[in-house]
């Protein structure tokens, strides 16, 4: 009789698509067999309806690699109270001979065994041999899952209840043919197929998120390293029956590893489906960014239904990337250095003003689906500066020294000159001091000469002062008078050395934390249709910042 074989459709969660039989269709839960044993159905089965399917259960699989059995079996009790659904056990990481009694007795979770060779970056000293004996033992021992390389899959048999993860790990590129070896993977009798590649760009990650979503057998796959984090997290939502992290942010077991508590609670990994909205920050680099803590954070209380993504994008790459990450479903994108102008150029619909700055920091899907672009900097610069103001008071006839010529000088230049200011830049680059001015219809003055104008505000926007350079200020201390305002669009560290010498002379303050939530607050405005709470955002980002420092 015709075996059978069901995988989960991905949008109708009851329902089990049967993939290599002449009856094909939809069939309900109720009569269909669990898929997840491997086991064969026949048709008989099918229709007598007295057995239940069981769906892989959607989590995170937490890899944890220590030298020593007790650290191992510790940290899976830990990760198990923390919630932890699923575990993988590095065995090649144990400085002696496994002991899979002792790790697998009382375990309080399902557990992933795996054993990787140096050829694949694991830590295994013995022999080949010894360590697929290991694997079968593990096998036998009834473990949950077992990882088996994909040129040795045919060297393990299947045995008992324990499913078989096919894995391929790549770790220098994304191979172009990286379809056909996931489907030699599909047909080496894979309960789940793993396949992990290091991106050397964006596009990378989509393909292999597609992959996912086409498979008629269940698929986990992602990319290492930076380029690649996203896609660790939206694999669930193109239908991967679990992602990987790691038990903490310190013990990355991969490139580009996010740890357990990151997955679970900034990006709410169990709470993406399909519809869930997808949005991210574009920089290079793009690591260091609190931006994903704030838009995160800010989600979660609003009860948006969306998750915010670091995404590294080369300058190189950038068109064909942000093709590639439209056309994977993204709606929104915070803009950071080096994109400012490069948006614009690819998505210039926007308004006169932005055009007028040469410079956006936001890009959003309209009503109608098109890609539009805005500038949130300026607006949250003058309403971070207008703080240290009465009400009544205007910018008109201050003389304003604006210290950089990027992307947020070019903005905060244009709003103090729409407001009435006296506006003079300088650069510790001559060339583009002078080009900025131009624009601006203001004056230039050289960075060596900085000190001596005469300035009732004086507004940072270079990144001098930034952590971890926390010991440079781009102002002299003895420069600063008493009657000065001092902003500082720097917000790492709030309490710069410029924030810190201007409060020491009793000047007024406005550091960049107050710059930076407004514009976080006006983005998220566009994002969503929503208001971002500013409390909110800032305590976020003040929690951000000394996690940064007590990590460093």
């Amino acid at each position: 009789m015709q075996p059978l074989i069901l995988v989960p459709t991905n949008n109708q969660p009851t329902l089990f698509q049967i993939i290599n039989s002449p009856v094909g269709g939809l069939w309900p839960t109720r009569g269909a067999m669990r898929y997840i044993t491997g086991k064969a159905l026949s048709l008989a089965h099918l229709a007598s309806t007295t057995l239940n399917i069981k769906r892989f259960q959607v989590m995170i699989c937490v890899s944890i690699g220590r030298t020593r059995h007790r650290m191992m079996i510790a940290e899976q009790r830990a990760l198990a109270e923390r919630g932890a659904k699923l575990i993988e056990l590095r065995l090649d990481w144990l400085a002696h001979q496994p002991d899979l009694k002792r790790l697998l007795n009382d375990r309080p979770t399902p557990v992933v065994i795996s054993c990787r060779r140096p050829q694949d970056q694991g830590k295994w000293k013995g022999t080949e041999d010894q360590r697929q004996t290991l694997l079968r033992s593990a096998i036998v021992a009834g473990v949950e899952y077992v990882d088996i390389e994909l040129d040795i899959a045919r060297s393990i048999r299947r045995y008992g209840t324990t499913k078989r993860i096919i894995s391929h790990h790549d770790f220098e590129r994304t191979p172009d043919n990286i379809e056909e070896i996931h489907e030699a993977l599909c047909a080496a009798d894979a309960d789940v197929v793993k396949l992990v590649t290091m991106a050397n760009s964006p596009t990378d990650c989509v393909r292999l998120l597609k992959l996912i979503e086409k498979s008629k057998v269940p698929t986990v796959a992602f990319c290492m390293g930076e380029l690649g984090v996203y896609s660790r997290v939206l694999c669930r939502r193109f239908g991967a029956p679990f992602t990987y992290a790691t038990f903490s942010s310190e013990r990355e077991l991969a490139p580009g590893q996010l740890s357990f508590d990151e997955m679970q609670k900034l990006y709410r990994y169990d709470a993406i489906s399909k519809s869930t909205k997808l949005f991210g920050v574009l920089g290079d680099p793009v690591a260091q960014s609190l931006s994903p803590k704030l838009h995160n954070t800010a989600m979660a209380a609003a009860g948006v239904d969306g998750v915010y993504l670091p995404l590294r994008v080369p300058p190189d790459q950038f068109s064909e990337s942000l093709d590639a990450l439209s056309d994977l479903g993204f709606t929104g994108f915070s803009v950071t250095i080096p994109h400012k102008e490069a948006i614009l150029a690819k998505y210039p619909l926007t308004d006169d003003f932005v055009r007028e700055i040469g410079a956006a920091n936001t890009a959003y899907r309209d009503a109608d689906g098109l890609w539009r672009t805005a500038n949130t900097d300026y607006q949250a610069a003058m309403d971070a500066l207008m703080t240290v103001y009465d009400p009544s008071e205007s910018l008109t006839g201050k003389r304003v020294l604006l210290l950089g010529s990027g992307g947020a000088a070019r903005a905060i230049g244009t709003g103090v000159t729409k407001a009435g200011g006296i506006l003079v830049v300088s650069s510790r680059t001559a060339k583009r001091a002078s080009t900025l001015a131009e624009l601006l219809k203001c004056r230039a003055v050289t960075w060596e000469n900085r000190g001596s104008e005469y300035a009732d505000i004086l507004i940072n926007c270079t990144p001098l002062g930034m952590y971890p350079n926390m010991n440079e200020s781009p102002y002299q201390s003895n420069w600063l008078r008493d009657e000065m305002v001092v902003f500082d669009t720097v917000y790492n560290p709030e309490q710069t050395l410029l924030i810190k010498d201007s409060l020491l002379r009793g000047c007024r303050v406005v550091s960049g934390i107050e710059m930076f939530i407004r514009q976080a607050a006006a983005q998220f405005r566009y994002f969503t249709g929503q208001e971002a709470s500013l409390e909110t955002l800032r305590a976020t980002l003040r929690k951000g910042i000394s996690v940064v420092k007590v990590d460093d």
